[in-house]
């Protein structure tokens, strides 16, 4: 296991808009400082999409430099194109890391048994542990659950990171023997519940203490006490929710003083509306003072 609470790390972008390496070289110990058991680096938070090959190969080396002596490093290399996916995990394999996410090719949205065949492909890159990323609101191609059962076949295929609610399917890549995590943070408990082993986070960013110990209770059997905590961690949610991820949790990140910077395009700032909800969830957690009036 990879860890029960990976945190997807942003990047850092500097005001030239060339990735910021010492600014992630401390977001990375910030993390793992509070509650995150490892990192999964160029993911969508990490905003991998616009970021070339050498980042890519720097943030990994960064990461695996700064904390991977003690936490886990997980590199997402996954993109719509099987042969640059492959030469992404034999690098960031040479590199060091931990392990893999591979999200489902997006765009051209491929048959089921094509998705298998691209996931086999970049496994094979590899001796260290694949996760699966099932997030079909963003890459539109819903993996089936015989399509969890064939990847589950494969050797050094661990894990699924599942975006979707259906607990169904959480069950299913349970009893395929994989680890489950939660790709969304309001799924962490109820997947907990069905057998899975923790998240892959975003709003661990500013509540990674928190998410942590609510995994604690849980594994301890108090599930009442667990969901108290997710409960009052609700305001995290609606966090996201303000605009599309990276924005709200990097403009987040930026009023708590961590200096993230901004975004490379098509992504853009946060109105000044909209760094007001973020604003207010950060009020709600308790992790910013209200603006007195």
């Amino acid at each position: 296991m990879l860890g029960e609470l990976l945190t997807a790390v942003a990047t850092p972008f500097a005001a030239d808009g060339s990735a910021d390496l010492d600014r992630f070289r401390s977001l990375c110990r910030h993390l793992v400082d509070n509650g995150s058991d490892g990192l999964v680096v160029t993911g969508t938070t990490g905003e991998a999409p616009t970021l070339s090959d050498d980042e890519r190969f720097a943030l990994y080396e960064v990461a695996v430099d700064e904390i991977g002596a003690t936490h886990t490093v997980v590199a997402g290399t996954g993109t719509y194109a099987t042969a640059h996916s492959v030469h992404l995990t034999e690098r960031a394999h040479h590199l060091g890391v931990d392990g893999f996410l591979v999200v489902t090719p997006y765009y051209n949205k491929p048959p089921q048994r094509g998705i298998i065949a691209h996931v086999e492909a970049i496994a094979a890159a590899t001796d260290r542990p694949v996760v699966f990323y099932d997030i079909p609101s963003r890459v539109i191609v819903d993996a089936e659950p015989a399509t969890i059962s064939a990847l589950a076949t494969i050797e050094n295929v661990t894990a699924v990171k599942q975006s979707k609610p259906s607990l169904e399917a959480a069950r299913h890549v349970v009893s395929e023997g994989l680890d489950l995590y939660a790709g969304d943070d309001d799924l962490i408990l109820p997947f907990l519940e069905v057998g899975g082993v923790g998240g892959i986070s975003v709003t661990a960013h500013v509540i990674g203490g928190q998410l942590h110990e609510m995994i604690d209770r849980f594994r301890a059997g108090d599930l009442s006490a667990a969901r108290a905590l997710d409960e009052e961690l609700r305001p995290s949610i609606d966090l996201l929710r303000v605009q599309t991820n990276p924005i709200a949790i990097k403009t987040a990140m930026n009023l708590l003083g961590h200096e993230l910077g901004g975004f490379r395009l098509p992504l853009v700032s946060a109105t000044p509306d909209e760094e007001a909800a973020v604003r207010d969830c950060l009020e709600r957690l308790g992790l910013l003072q209200p603006i007195a009036t």
